[in-house]
């Protein structure tokens, strides 16, 4: 008995051995694997909550045209309580915000306010800046608006400025530190003015930098142009026609070494006509999406800039529903350091989609389609970015007011993304929306409309890609009487905002030791 009971032992002694020997050689593996999951968790960028966010808009207010208003929508990934406060800019600047026009308090639907007309400037106001020229004056600019938004109303916010009968005008900006315009030089403008407005309680430093088709080499920066002072919670206003004689394309970039501003230019066809807004583009790149382009006809101008001394290569694809393509004129294009184009692109007259542009140094381009506000240049189609966790178009016309467009394009991967409305009255949340299906390399057109049943003339419009769908870039084409009106960009309206990892973290260290 004795005996089997000490060969049990043994035996026992065997296994256990045999499995600490076995688990210690899972462990190892399993353990460095644990830690390079850990590590690449770590590697991931988190997320915080927006919670605030400020838009600024230049016409509300103005006087021209008088029937200007602002729309507000916030699509908001939270339930919790927030609002958006729509207050007016003060000629003079303010250390404090100036009078509250509105409040918002719920998002998820379309808000709309007619904005008065700020009284006229003083004499002392319109005098101009120190350091105005004859050539350029600053001056303090009558009207604009700031909508100042907190929690739930700061996600997911769009805000928009509407003109007469609606239709929008512009896009409001958010303050930043580097603002690119591209278009028609004075050539073919009679009135080009540069508006900067400062949201901020501190006064801002603004110089703007000018590259044209007539100045050869660096871009021009006169004395008027350096050091310009936009008070806090202000606007002002700077002439540039003087300074543009002759030219056909120009390219502006506003930057500032104090506090933060939001830039906006304004072109007109004739001295009569009030005109229109220039969108913002996307800074220098080597690689630019211009999306929204409709189907009318006329031959398109593709505007490009290259603002450093290296000349470049420039090839441009088309993006459309059959497939994307080289256009004719759109290889061997070699342009100049330092400079500014026009070519023309009479090959996509017609089609819609969107333009990608490679280029071998960085450069800024614009599309210049038939249409725009009568008076104006044209309307506008500018580079963007591709669309993160969702898009918001705050106000589409809809019925007798306009129609709108989406146009939405994959230059790459195929992708498939939900839309989804709203109106004054009914939410966007909860609505299960529409899927719709972007083959890779190609465009769709969408013919927007409000939610069914709804009898509105202005309509909200969410575009979310969904998850693990290929890059995918939209326009917004806005028409009035068979006319284009306006193409802006679809841009990201976060509800979050992803933050960079920490590389030196206390578990990618220890990982990197193992794996060592």
């Amino acid at each position: 008995m004795l005996r089997h009971r000490r060969l049990l032992f043994a035996l026992l002694v065997l296994v256990v051995l045999a499995g600490i020997y076995e688990g210690a050689g899972a462990i190892h593996p399993s353990r460095a694997a644990s830690r390079r999951a850990d590590a690449a968790a770590a590697a991931r960028p988190g997320r915080a909550t927006v919670s605030t966010a400020v838009r600024v808009c230049p016409e509300p207010g103005s006087g021209t045209p008088v029937s200007s208003s602002v729309a507000v929508t916030a699509m908001s990934g939270s339930a919790s309580a927030g609002s958006a406060s729509v207050t007016a800019l003060t000629p003079a600047g303010s250390p404090s915000a100036g009078a509250a026009l509105a409040t918002v308090k719920q998002p998820g639907t379309l808000h709309v306010f007619r904005v008065p007309t700020a009284a006229p400037l003083t004499k002392a106001e319109a005098a101009g800046e120190a350091g105005s020229s004859a050539a350029i004056t600053t001056a303090a600019a009558r009207g604009g608006v700031a909508v100042s938004a907190s929690g739930a109303m700061a996600q997911g916010l769009e805000v928009e400025q509407t003109g007469p009968g609606g239709v929008v005008s512009a896009q409001c900006g958010t303050p930043g530190t580097d603002f690119w315009f591209l278009g028609p030089g004075q050539q073919s403008a009679a009135a080009i003015e540069l508006y900067l407005m400062n949201a901020g309680g501190t006064p801002a430093d603004a110089q703007v930098s000018v590259l044209t088709d007539v100045t050869k080499g660096p871009p021009l920066l006169g004395n008027a142009d350096n050091g310009i002072t936009v008070p806090p919670h202000s606007m002002v206003v700077q002439s540039l026609t003087k300074l543009l004689l002759s030219s056909q394309v120009i390219a502006l970039n506003v930057t500032t070494s104090a506090g933060q501003v939001v830039a906006a230019v304004r072109e007109s066809g004739s001295a009569s006509a009030y005109g229109s807004w220039l969108p913002a583009t996307q800074p220098p790149a080597r690689k630019l999406v211009i999306p929204g382009l409709p189907a009318v006809s006329g031959t398109r101008d593709l505007y490009v800039a290259v603002p450093g001394t290296a000349s470049a290569q420039v090839k441009i694809t088309a993006v459309t529903p059959k497939g994307s393509y080289q256009p004719t004129g759109g290889t061997g294009i070699d342009l100049l350091g330092d400079s500014t184009t026009s070519i023309p692109l009479p090959a996509l007259a017609g089609v819609d989609g969107a333009i990608s542009i490679s280029s071998s140094v960085p450069v800024v381009a614009v599309l210049r389609v038939p249409g725009g506000p009568r008076g104006t240049l044209g309307a506008f189609a500018v580079s963007g970015a591709p669309i993160e966790e969702q898009g918001v178009l705050a106000a589409n016309p809809a019925r007798s007011a306009g129609s709108t467009d989406v146009v939405l394009s994959a230059p790459g991967k195929a992708a498939t993304v939900r839309i989804t409305t709203a109106t004054g009255s009914v939410s966007a949340a909860g609505q299960s929306g529409r899927l719709v299906q972007i083959n890779a390399r190609s465009s769709v057109l969408i013919a927007a409309k409000p939610p069914a049943g709804s009898h509105v003339d202005q309509f909200s419009i969410v575009v979310t890609p969904v998850s693990g769908a290929g890059p995918v870039y939209g326009g917004q084409v806005i028409s009035s009487g068979a006319r284009v009106q306006s193409i802006l960009p679809i841009s990201s309206a976060l509800t979050w905002i992803p933050l960079p990892s920490v590389q030196e973290s206390l578990t990618a260290i220890l990982a990197g030791r193992d794996s060592g």
